[in-house]
């Protein structure tokens, strides 16, 4: 091990704690936030994380729960007091309540957390908290009380991997993911610090976000009031750790009912009849302070003049409707194995003596992943008839047909899905998935030709970079393969192999002018970010292993 690099890494996660007196405010004129870290930099360092985060297997990278967290995220997002801010919105395989927010608007939510919650309205209410902690600066900010004077942050995010993978022989794997459960709980939030009054904050301007993206204000406080049971029902004992969520964002019966009372000033104030003044003469309208977001939203800049209307949200008013299907994925695909998740819903049919529609798909997942195809196969054709149109039954019909041996109406189900939804992410790569399965030049030819519409946009998609790979591979493009073998491994969180792939592949003499100048160029851009870890001590095991 190397204790002084650990100590150094837990002396920037812990030091925010010992600069608890200072209370924050929202950023005036003049604030140095943003000055120890860029806007790019943050980004570079949020996007390091999620990445570290994936390398050791915390990520659950699902296109269809991911695509359900975006539509949530995004919606929140651009209802936001920065709706030019960008962020990341990802799902964490872990089973204990916690969500956080780091460095560039990177915003994990762990899958216990769906799991705790009873609607899409909840789980909205804690992204709009975290929203506000990245919007009103107060991840920054705790970074810079931290560290003011000492760069680079991802020694702290990176520092107890460092320590592990010191430790070489076997056993370093294991190391590493123990020491990134210690070092993750302190970072995720309390590296931040929030002071009571950040939290706060959060809440006042979450619960603002939460309501003019059409969620229902009363989400927030019912899911304090959820937090506050589980907390209760843990002082009992140790055998139960109170959630991470509960330690990071500690429950109050002030919080909670601060939080109930602005709901109801916000649906009040939404009845409220107000006549406004305009040059074309007077207009009687309500909710002078939220606005009619069927028409456009209110502005609340300050600098703006009150009667000055937004664009409307291009969202729908409400939740996507898919939180049961998401939350039901999650409930298998976060199971230790599918015999287990078969297990959890026998014990839920049990106590309430049938499955709803979600939960019997969630069986059904978790039988198709248990090899029981068939019998999944006809469980998601019954959902099918029972619910029309419903893409996440389709998908799931057609993989089951397909590892039941039905290829040819798995195939023409998939082409159906891609007519009714173009260019749609878990559609495609489900269907490329299975093509590639199939082992052969012909399925490589199609997955690429379904996979390759949506190239552009998924340079920072590992599961896609994947999928194109094998693609290529199978159809015997090497030279694109490569690349995005190289990339794959980039966004998995293997920087030094992408760098050491990518160099090999500049040697091969059958490359055209074109490929030869992507692939230096992305050598160049991946040089100093691979410099900049062994700087810091962080060395690729493998690498270092085969030299």
């Amino acid at each position: 091990m190397r204790p002084t690099l650990l100590s150094a890494a837990l002396t920037l996660l812990v030091a925010a704690p010992l600069a608890h007196a200072q209370v924050d405010r929202l950023p005036d004129i003049g604030s140095s936030a943003g000055e120890l870290l860029t806007p790019a930099r943050q980004q570079l360092y949020g996007a390091m994380t999620l990445r570290e985060l994936r390398n050791y297997g915390y990520l659950l990278d699902d296109p269809l729960v991911d695509d359900w967290l975006d539509k949530v995220g995004g919606k929140l997002a651009a209802n936001s007091d920065r709706p030019s801010q960008p962020f990341t919105f990802f799902m964490l395989r872990d089973r204990q309540i916690n969500a956080f927010a780091t460095l560039g608007g990177y915003i994990a939510v762990n899958s216990g957390l769906v799991l705790t919650a009873e609607r899409e309205d909840e789980v909205a209410a804690v992204l709009s908290h975290e929203i506000a902690h990245v919007t009103q600066q107060h991840v920054l900010r705790g970074v810079e009380r931290a560290k003011r004077d000492q760069v680079p942050i991802l020694l702290g995010i990176l520092g107890a991997i460092v320590a592990a993978q010191a430790a070489g022989g076997s056993s370093s794997g294991d190391a590493s993911q123990a020491a990134l459960i210690s070092g993750l709980g302190l970072m995720q939030q309390r590296q931040i610090d929030y002071t009571r009054a950040n939290e706060s904050e959060a809440d006042r301007i979450g619960i603002y976000t939460l309501q003019r993206a059409g969620y229902d204000p009363d989400a927030m406080a019912d899911f304090f009031n959820r937090m506050d049971q589980v907390m209760r029902a843990n002082r009992g004992g140790e055998r139960e750790r109170t959630p991470d969520y509960l330690q990071t964002h500690p429950v109050t019966t002030s919080r909670i009912s601060e939080a109930h009372d602005r709901a109801e000033r916000l649906k009040r104030e939404k009845n409220v009849i107000t006549t406004v003044s305009t040059p074309g003469g007077k207009i009687t309208e309500s909710n002078p302070r939220e606005g009619n977001y069927a028409a456009g939203i209110r502005s609340n800049n300050p600098l703006l003049p009150f009667q000055v209307t937004l664009p409307a949200s291009s969202f729908d008013s409400g939740g996507t409707g898919l939180f049961p299907w998401a939350r039901e994925r999650l409930r298998v695909l976060s199971a230790n194995t599918a015999g287990e998740a078969i297990r959890e819903y026998e014990s839920i049919r049990r106590s309430t003596g049938e499955l709803t529609a979600p939960q019997r798909y969630g069986l059904a997942l978790a039988q198709l992943r248990n090899n029981q195809p068939a019998v999944a196969a006809n469980a998601f054709a019954q959902l099918v008839q029972e619910n029309p149109g419903n893409a996440w039954l389709g998908i799931a019909l057609a993989d089951a047909q397909a590892r039941s041996g039905d290829m040819a109406a798995a195939k023409a189900r998939f082409r159906d899905l891609l007519k009714a939804t173009p260019n749609s992410r878990p559609v495609a790569l489900t269907f490329a998935q299975l093509l590639n399965d199939q082992g052969d030049k012909s399925g490589g030819e199609q997955a690429r030709a379904v996979l390759q519409p949506l190239l552009d946009a998924s340079n920072d998609d590992p599961v896609f970079q994947a999928a194109f790979a094998r693609a290529c591979e199978l159809a015997g493009d090497t030279v694109k393969a490569a690349e995005a073998y190289a990339q794959t491994a980039y966004l998995n969180g293997r920087p030094e192999q992408a760098l050491i792939q990518l160099q090999n592949l500049k040697r091969r003499e059958n490359l055209d002018y074109y490929a030869r100048a992507r692939v230096e160029a992305r050598i160049t851009a991946m040089t100093p970010e691979v410099l900049e870890l062994r700087d810091a001590g962080v060395r690729d095991p493998d690498v270092d292993g085969n030299r």
